[in-house]
């Protein structure tokens, strides 16, 4: 079973490397405020504390779930294609008295539901929506270019697992919080407890899923995200001495991992491509300190990583060889799409889906009806209270605990794909 679900998500991973989805602005800037964080913030180090799992995580925070998957199904979606598995979409309080509550959008799978793996999927940022996964990646539909109709993607992971999407946390999305003060307590501690939160009252809306193989996926800032959850998850299992949710690996891609060698290998990759000058790859290796604790650059960094984001601003730092998009409007019928031809204002077509009423009803999304639009990557949260310089020691835990650990680079993939 569990090499059936990885040689899947490999096929998958061979064609979604060849087509990134194209993302927004906020989304690439976001990158260039964490590819230089150790300037903006303070004693930035491997503080081992941030591992700590929140202790007011217990059985007070498990809710009734009864009736409620049903009241979560989704019968069609609009403009959606026949399917032949089940989906559902809804809400699951993590903090009762604060009305914090996180949206789901689950898909079983095409065939096998009962016996293939859990695999729950988080984007990163922090603060993007991973209904992006589910409709520009590894969900079943993509949505056409006229923003109200969807078609299959073939490649979707749900043909090897039964998929989760989750927004977290609280403020991302379609999730919220009624206590508007809890978007300026998000990190990573928090995240993880509302995340392993959110699992424990979903298991109990879907008690047949219990005791199934579970992993955790995800890509960019859930290179954080996912193994901060699989700690959660392990830190109550051995508490309890028993298995509460049966974790047994985890999926980062093009993950953040490790702020020092992720920060240098970004640089040397936009040198290596000849997207910065050979001079400025020189300038930013011998005057940045790219390490854990530093909190101040010279000015020659400054200079030099501002020549950096002028050369990027006008690509796609995630698919450099990509056309970018130039129109923010959808067209009056759909064009013929393929899941094998690349269209750089998917997400576009995304965000306009998303937004519409009818949309969100199906979806059971929106139900407090937020003063914002669904967003890929919002404004809502302005402040991110914690984040370890480094996520390898967690990495290096779950093997000796005999956890599947699974990092992978789309940029390897390519070469994978040249070579067969």
């Amino acid at each position: 079973m569990e090499s059936k679900l990885f040689c899947w998500i490999l096929l998958s991973l061979l064609i979604l490397s060849c087509f990134v989805s194209q993302t927004n602005e906020k989304m690439q800037g976001q990158t260039l405020v964490y590819l230089y964080k150790s300037r903006l913030k303070q004693n930035f180090g491997v503080d081992t504390s941030l591992f700590k799992v929140i202790n007011h995580v217990n059985e007070a925070n498990v809710h009734p779930q009864v009736g409620l998957k049903e009241e979560d199904r989704i019968e069609r979606l609009p403009g959606q294609p026949l399917a032949n598995f089940s989906q559902y979409g809804g809400y699951v309080t993590v903090h009762k008295s604060a009305g914090r509550a996180l949206y789901y959008y689950f898909v079983e799978a095409h065939h096998s539901k009962n016996s293939l793996p859990l695999l729950l999927w988080l984007n990163g940022g922090p603060g993007c929506s991973s209904l992006a996964g589910a409709l520009l990646e590894l969900g079943p539909f993509r949505v056409h270019s006229d923003g109200k109709t969807l078609y299959t993607n073939k490649f979707s992971w749900n043909y090897a697992a039964n998929v989760l999407f989750l927004e977290s946390p609280a403020g991302v999305g379609f999730s919220y919080s009624n206590t508007t003060s809890d978007y300026d307590k998000s990190g990573d501690s928090r995240t993880a407890a509302d995340n392993y939160v959110f699992l424990v009252n979903w298991l109990e809306r879907f008690p047949e899923y219990k005791d199934r193989d579970f992993y955790i996926s995800g890509e960019s800032y859930a290179g954080h995200y996912v193994p901060q959850l699989a700690h959660t998850i392990l830190y109550h299992n051995k508490k309890a001495n028993k298995t509460i949710i049966n974790l047994k690996g985890s999926i980062i891609g093009n993950a953040v991992i490790n702020d020092e060698t992720d920060e240098q290998g970004m640089v040397d990759y936009f040198g290596s491509h000849a997207i910065i000058s050979d001079q400025d790859v020189y300038q930013i290796h011998k005057y940045c300190d790219f390490s854990p604790n530093a909190t101040t650059q010279s000015r020659e960094c400054e200079a030099s990583y501002g020549a950096l984001e002028d050369n990027i601003i006008d690509i796609n730092v995630y698919n450099i060889y990509a056309p970018m998009c130039f129109s923010s409007d959808v067209t009056t019928r759909p064009k013929k799409a393929s899941i094998l031809e690349f269209d750089p204002c998917s997400t576009n077509y995304m965000y306009v889906y998303l937004n519409r009423p009818e949309v969100q009803e199906a979806l059971h999304a929106n139900v407090t009806k937020l003063t914002h639009d669904w967003e890929l990557c919002g404004d809502t949260i302005q402040v991110w209270r914690d984040s370890p310089s480094t996520i390898i020691p967690l990495l290096k835990e779950f093997m000796s605990s005999g956890i599947r650990v699974w990092i992978f680079r789309l940029v390897a993939i390519h070469k994978c794909m040249r070579e067969t």
